[in-house]
């Protein structure tokens, strides 16, 4: 990936008078045709009766200052469990308001955070990988909620210029939920939008279905699976996405986090039931998408395991060409960056028999 592609600050700090929305809008329509768009067009692209699947995920001021012994480092609260735990990834900070990776554990140690909070290290998220572990945090009044308000800030990556406020990692959808769980990194794809672009599209006949799921770091960005993540897809979104297909509307999901959840609520044929808990699903070209007929989402990385996924949705062609067109049009990655409008391959048939359901 060429360095200045990465979108370093986000975009309304680019310039006077310009607002969230003022990205660009790579548009992959199947695998034959790929059109550039400023992305307030979306509303023109778009058509009544289609459904935009979006998450409502707050995100969390999750990075924390530790001390462990004589070692200063950086803790990313990533995923709240059912036990009072979470899982946190411990990183070294590089001195220059980012942080490097580290070696997780060891197990039993214990490390000391700000306000007298403490943090004991368990075991690792997953057998044979240290990077993720469950901790388990002292008691505290208001928990790691009340700590992250009060002392956190939002995960930084080395490719942004500079620290930014929590608010401009919040996307127009974003609810704050009422036990302080959220995302420990941005639902980004949702970023761009603004409440008069949602009200363009609203006007229009493209109605919105909120869904629920709560990301943790940025697993996929370092060649590992996505962990589980917890999830949300009520009734009035599960009727809402059904009456579209019904109807044959398109419901485009914005962002890899709406598709994985949609996805696990979802049945063999595609219908969506209401669901919540812990979802492990990893959505692979091989196993196809059941629900989802297209996707609006960043670009991500050549090792990201968020690829597989565009590949479902729009197959292997239209995602090659689409990056292709992404480098000759120095479209800009990351969560800052431009977004990908992914349209469903109408020829190709995604929906795999029900001996390769999950």
């Amino acid at each position: 990936m060429p360095p200045q592609l990465l979108a370093r600050i986000p975009a309304e700090q680019r310039g006077p008078g310009l607002g969230r929305d003022a990205v660009r809008l790579l548009v992959s329509h199947g695998s034959e045709r790929v059109s550039l768009h400023a992305f307030r067009e979306l509303p023109g692209l778009l058509r009544a009766g289609d459904v935009l699947a979006v998450n409502t995920s707050a995100t969390l001021a999750a990075a924390v200052d530790a001390r462990l012994g004589g070692e200063d480092l950086v803790v990313h609260f990533s995923t709240q469990g059912d036990d009072s735990r979470w899982a946190v990834e411990v990183r070294a900070p590089d001195g220059g308001g980012t942080t490097r990776p580290r070696a997780g554990g060891p197990a039993g140690a214990v490390l000391e955070l700000p306000g007298g909070h403490r943090l004991t290290l368990e075991e690792p998220l997953a057998a044979g990988a240290d990077r993720l572990w469950w901790a388990r945090p002292s008691p505290a009044p208001g928990g790691v909620p009340a700590l992250l308000r009060a002392y956190g800030r939002p995960i930084r990556y080395a490719y942004t210029e500079r620290d930014q406020p929590v608010s401009a990692y919040q996307t127009v959808f974003a609810v704050p939920a009422a036990d302080g769980s959220g995302s420990a990194e941005m639902p980004s794809a949702g970023r761009p939008f603004t409440a008069e672009l949602v009200a363009r599209l609203v006007s229009r006949g493209v109605q919105f279905a909120p869904l629920v799921l709560h990301t943790g770091v940025a697993s996929q960005e370092a060649h590992e699976p996505p962990y589980p993540e917890r999830y949300e897809v009520s009734a009035t979104t599960a009727g809402l996405v059904n009456a579209a297909r019904a109807a044959g509307g398109r419901v485009i999901a914005v962002g890899t986090t709406a598709v994985r959840a949609l996805e696990s609520a979802a049945d063999a044929r595609g219908r969506v039931r209401p669901a919540a808990g812990w979802t492990d699903l990893v959505v692979t070209p091989e196993r196809g998408v059941r629900v989802v007929d297209g996707l609006l989402t960043g670009l991500h990385e050549p090792e990201a395991s968020h690829l597989l996924m565009l590949e479902a949705v729009a197959g292997r062609a239209a995602v090659r060409l689409g990056y292709a067109e992404a480098l000759a049009r120095l479209c800009l990655w990351h969560e800052f960056g431009d977004v990908h409008l992914l349209l469903k391959d109408e020829s190709r048939d995604h929906m795999n028999c029900s001996s390769n359901a999950r």
